[in-house]
């Protein structure tokens, strides 16, 4: 049996256009606000990955099934009900810092964002560092 390929992989096409097209307004402001911020994180442009994720450098994987594949270091989705950030489970002080986030919903690596009025910017930053970080200590480029 062949492992499955990944179906959300980098793309070409361009994230300033993929963000102006956001709606509402509101909602695109704040991916804006999150792209900057992630970008000045990891020091790198953003990609977009299928059609509404946007990432901040890959690293490779390979799950104990056999089945490899590539995905952002650090990245996010602007979707219609909230913004999902893409950051690493189990950084140092992750819950410490979740409790000072204010307003959010986690996943298995996935941090849910109805507003950014909601949350500390200051505490999501740092967060977001921290899970760079341990990206890059885990998955040496």
């Amino acid at each position: 049996m062949m492992a499955e390929a990944a179906k959300t992989l980098p793309t070409d096409a361009d994230v300033g256009a993929f963000l102006a097209a956001v709606e509402p307004a509101r909602r695109r402001e704040e991916a804006q606000a999150i792209a900057a911020l992630l970008e000045q994180i990891a020091g790198c442009p953003p990609v977009l990955w299928g059609t509404s994720i946007i990432g901040y450098g890959q690293y490779s994987y390979t799950y104990k099934s056999g089945r490899t594949g590539i995905w952002p270091r650090l990245g996010f989705s602007p979707r219609k009900a909230q913004h999902v950030l893409y950051l690493i489970d189990g950084f140092d002080g992750q819950a410490d810092l979740l409790a000072q986030l204010g307003k959010a919903a986690t996943g298995v690596s996935c941090l849910y964002v109805k507003k950014l009025a909601d949350i500390d910017m200051a505490v999501l930053a740092e967060m977001a560092r921290r899970s760079w970080a341990m990206m890059a200590e885990r998955y040496p480029a």
